[in-house]
C-alpha cells in the first residue's frame, strides 16, 4: 500500500490514505534549503520531471542548489496562471523547463487540452517572463507517448508537432534544448512503463542524467 501510494505521489496525482496512516509527502515536492555559495536551479514540469527531480539533485550536489515547482506544472495554461509564484523572489542561474504533455492530452471530442497554435503561443509568453530572471534557461523536449490507447488519451505523432512548435519558439529566443524526446525515444522499451507515459526508476536515472549534464553546462557558461 505505501510503495504503491508512494508511487502515485510520484505522478503528481493525489491519493487517499486511511485515517491509521500519516500523509507523506512526495520528496521531489519537499521545499530545499540552500547551500550557501552555490548557485540556484529551478526545474519546471509535469510529472515527468517530477520523477527526475531527486537524482538530479544527487548529481548536482555540491554544485548547484537545485529547486523544483513544487507541484505538477501540467499544461502551459497552468504555468501562464501561476508562473510568478513558482518563481519567487529568489535569483535563478539555471531553469531548466517543459511543458506539453498535458496540453497535448486528447478531449472527449478529440480536440487537445491546448491547441497547437494556442501551446506555441503560450510558450513565447512564458519565454518571455523567464527571460526576465536573468537566468540561464534550457527548454526540455517533451517525451515520447507510446502508441495504444492511453487514459488520458494522448497520441504518439502529437508530441512531434508539439515538439517542433516547441523548437521554433526557442530558437526565435536562443535557448538550447535537453532533448529528452530522443533520449527516451531511443530506449522506451527499456525504460518506460508499459502502456504509460511514465519511466521506471531506471528511465528517470537516464533523464536526469542527461537534465544533470545540461545544467552543468549553462552553469559552466
Amino acid at each position: 500500500m505505501l510503495r504503491w501510494t508512494a508511487f502515485i505521489l510520484a505522478l503528481g496525482l493525489s491519493a487517499t490514505l486511511s485515517a491509521q496512516e500519516p500523509a507523506r509527502v512526495e520528496p521531489s515536492l519537499q521545499e530545499v534549503q540552500d547551500v550557501a555559495g552555490l548557485p540556484r536551479v529551478l526545474l519546471i514540469g509535469d510529472s515527468i520531471s517530477i520523477g527526475y527531480t531527486i537524482p538530479v539533485r544527487q548529481r548536482l550536489q555540491g554544485k548547484a542548489n537545485v529547486h523544483r515547482v513544487l507541484t505538477n506544472g501540467g499544461p502551459t495554461t497552468n504555468g501562464l496562471a501561476h508562473l510568478e509564484e513558482w518563481l519567487g523572489q529568489g535569483q535563478w542561474s539555471v531553469i531548466h523547463f517543459n511543458w506539453g504533455l498535458h496540453d497535448l492530452k486528447v478531449n472527449d471530442d478529440g480536440t487537445r487540452q491546448v491547441p497547437l497554435e494556442s501551446y506555441q503561443q503560450n510558450l513565447r509568453e512564458l519565454v518571455a517572463r523567464l527571460k526576465r530572471t536573468g537566468a540561464r534557461l534550457i527548454f526540455a523536449s517533451t517525451t515520447p507517448v507510446p502508441e495504444g490507447k492511453l487514459n488520458p488519451q494522448q497520441i504518439s505523432a502529437d508530441v512531434i508537432g508539439y515538439n517542433l512548435a516547441a523548437k521554433t519558439v526557442m530558437q526565435e529566443n536562443g535557448i538550447p534544448i535537453d532533448d529528452l524526446y530522443s533520449l527516451a525515444f531511443a530506449r522506451m522499451k527499456d525504460i518506460q512503463l508499459p502502456q504509460n507515459v511514465h519511466y521506471t526508476l531506471e528511465g528517470y536515472s537516464v533523464l536526469a542524467g542527461q537534465v544533470a549534464e545540461s545544467i552543468l553546462r549553462e552553469l559552466e557558461k
